[in-house]
């Protein structure tokens, strides 16, 4: 249950610090406007498209939330027979945080109307992405080799469960991010992808965020966690 909780407290924090920075905590009724400007509506000036995904990371943000709880609440039963973690997960970790990063610098570049950096940018994300994604297949298969099949412990199935719906929320996201490539490759300014950069950007970071708690709580360590938040209270 703790873990539960801290996972809800971060992500409700997390929206909250992004809604503040899109400008969705502000009062419009209580903004001034200037002689001859036209009268304020109050209607939100943030693209309809930022608005809607910060929807659907909320929607899938409760699904990786439900999903920790299943795994929190089952893996208390005598049953449970942890399995190992590949070595290869720290290496698709470092894949996703570089692809992160590279978006990063791509919304950058964007906003400096650099288009070569954008491409950059954009072709360093797309790639590490798929490192992470192909990594994890790989670890699948070895895990599949040492003889730690779907069926054969709950443990096992919630592994291949939480990575697999992750992997295909990663998937989702290099359509748009292919989508995106495709337009700088074609010569678009700048200051028309700068909205489509700025999205992938957001997205990959919520998939970083998701993947690290995920990490965590599959190698134990949120668990360990739990306890000494447990022997603090007590």
């Amino acid at each position: 249950m703790v873990i539960i909780i801290l996972f809800m407290t971060g992500a409700v924090a997390a929206a909250l610090w992004w809604l503040s920075r899109q400008g969705l905590m502000t009062k419009p009724w209580l903004e001034q406007s200037t002689v001859g400007d036209v009268p304020a509506t109050g209607a939100s000036s943030l693209p309809a498209a930022k608005i809607g995904l910060g929807m659907f990371l909320t929607v899938a943000g409760s699904l990786f939330a439900l999903l920790v709880s299943a795994y929190a609440m089952r893996m208390a039963m005598p049953d449970w027979r942890a399995l190992p973690m590949p070595i290869l997960l720290w290496i698709n970790t470092g894949a996703l945080v570089v692809s992160s990063a590279a978006l990063q610098c791509a919304q950058g570049a964007a906003r400096r109307q650099d288009l070569a950096d954008v491409r950059t940018g954009l072709l360093a994300g797309g790639a590490g992405a798929l490192v992470f994604l192909a990594g994890q297949l790989l670890a699948w298969q070895q895990l599949n080799a040492l003889g730690y099949f779907l069926a054969t412990n709950p443990a096992n199935a919630f592994f291949y469960l939480l990575t697999a719906v992750h992997g295909v929320h990663v998937a989702g996201g290099m359509v748009a991010l292919g989508r995106t490539g495709t337009r700088a490759w074609r010569g678009d300014r700048p200051d028309r992808l700068r909205l489509s950069v700025e999205l992938c950007t957001m997205y990959w970071h919520f998939l970083l965020l998701v993947w690290l708690v995920l990490l965590g709580l599959l190698m134990g360590w949120a668990d360990r966690f739990a306890d000494m938040c447990r022997q603090l209270l007590s």
